[in-house]
C-alpha cells in the first residue's frame, strides 16, 4: 500500500468514531410523581407523549432514550428518582407535580426541565413570568388560584343541602394552599362551612374522611396533587360508602368512579410536554418557551338522579 492510501485510510479510520458519536441517541428523562408504574392513568398520559413524541420524529431505543421513573406519591422516593435523573444528565427532563419539581430544581439550573400537573409556577418560585420563564424551566400548568371557589360553587350546584366541605389538599404544595383559601372565600356566600384536610399522610386519609363523614350535610373538595392522585381510589370508595357528594380535578376520577370531575384534559397537556421536549432538542431554550394554560375546562357527570347540572360528558 502506497504511504499516501494509507494515511488515507487511517484518517478515514480516526474519524468513524466522531460521526457515530455524533449520531448517538438524544436522552430524556421522565420523573412521574402522582403516579406508579402500574396506574393504568399514568401509562395513558405516558402513551399520549410517547405518540406524540414519535410523530415528531423521536423513537425511544432508536434516536432517544427515555429514563422514565415513578414515584407513586412518595417523598423520599421523589428525592432518590429525581437524583438519579439528574445524574444520567439527560438533554432533557418531564415531571409532574410541584414538589418533584421544587426538588428537580434544587438539583438542577442547566438540564431543560419541562413540566405538567403545576399549579401556578411563578407563585411557586419555579420560573419569573408565564411570558419569558427564564432559567431551565417550562412546561404546562394546570388550574389558576380562583378554582377552589370554582370547585366549591359547582359542588353546591350538584348538592344544595351541603353546608360543611372537606378541602383535600397538599399543604406544602404552594397551589394547593391557593386553592383552599380560593374556596375559603367562597363558603361564606355559599353557606358552606370549610374544613382543611392535608393529605400528606396517606394512612391517614381514610380516618380523617371517616372522622368528617360522622356530621350530616358533608361533601368534599379534592384538590390535584401527588397524594390524591395516587390514592385516588380509596377516596373515591370512602366517598360512596359514605354517601359523600365530591369534586374531583380530573376526568379519569370520575370514570373510575368519582360523581364528578372539572379540569382540563391531562391527554392534551401531555401531548404539548412531548412538542416543547421536541423543540428543546432541536435547538430552542426553555427559557423562551412560554408556560402554557389549559384551553378548555370539562364538567364530567357520573350519572346520578336529581343533578342538576349540565356537563361536557356524562358517564352512565
Amino acid at each position: 500500500m502506497k504511504r499516501r492510501q494509507f494515511i488515507t485510510l487511517l484518517g478515514g479510520v480516526t474519524a468513524w468514531p466522531l460521526a457515530a458519536r455524533a449520531q448517538q441517541a438524544r436522552r430524556v428523562g421522565a420523573l412521574i410523581a402522582g403516579y406508579a408504574q402500574t396506574d393504568h392513568e399514568g401509562q395513558a398520559n405516558l402513551a399520549a407523549f410517547l405518540d406524540t413524541f414519535q410523530k415528531l420524529g423521536w423513537t425511544d431505543g432508536r434516536n432517544v432514550q427515555i429514563e422514565i421513573r415513578w414515584a407513586a406519591g412518595d417523598t423520599a422516593r421523589i428525592k432518590t428518582l429525581a437524583a438519579e435523573l439528574v445524574r444520567l444528565a439527560p438533554d432533557a427532563i418531564v415531571v409532574t407535580a410541584s414538589p418533584a419539581l421544587a426538588e428537580l430544581q434544587r438539583l438542577t439550573r442547566t438540564i431543560p426541565i419541562v413540566f405538567t400537573q403545576v399549579g401556578d409556577p411563578v407563585e411557586g418560585g419555579f420560573v419569573a413570568n408565564l411570558a419569558r420563564p427564564g432559567g431551565n424551566i417550562t412546561g404546562f400548568r394546570v388550574f389558576d388560584a380562583p378554582m377552589g371557589g370554582k370547585w366549591l360553587s359547582v359542588l353546591k350546584e350538584a348538592a344544595p343541602n351541603m353546608h360543611r366541605a372537606a378541602v383535600l389538599f397538599e399543604s406544602i404544595a404552594a397551589a394547593n394552599v391557593a386553592y383552599l383559601r380560593s374556596a375559603e372565600a367562597a363558603a361564606s356566600s355559599l353557606s358552606i362551612t370549610v374544613t382543611a384536610v392535608d393529605v400528606r399522610d396517606g394512612g391517614a386519609i381514610e380516618r380523617m374522611i371517616a372522622a368528617f363523614a360522622g356530621e350530616p350535610d358533608g361533601g368534599f373538595v379534592v384538590m390535584p396533587n401527588r397524594y390524591t392522585l395516587a390514592n385516588r381510589g380509596t377516596i373515591i370508595t370512602l366517598a360512596a360508602r359514605h354517601r359523600l357528594p365530591a369534586i374531583y380535578p380530573f376526568r379519569y376520577f370520575a370514570a373510575e368512579g368519582g360523581l364528578m370531575s372539572y379540569g382540563p384534559d391531562q391527554i392534551e397537556q401531555w401531548r404539548g410536554v412531548a412538542t416543547y421536549v421536541n423543540r428543546i432538542l432541536r435547538g430552542e431554550k426553555p427559557s423562551e418557551l412560554p408556560i402554557q394554560a389549559p384551553t378548555k375546562l370539562e364538567l364530567v357527570i357520573n350519572m346520578t338522579p336529581g343533578l342538576p347540572l349540565r356537563a361536557d360528558e356524562v358517564i352512565e
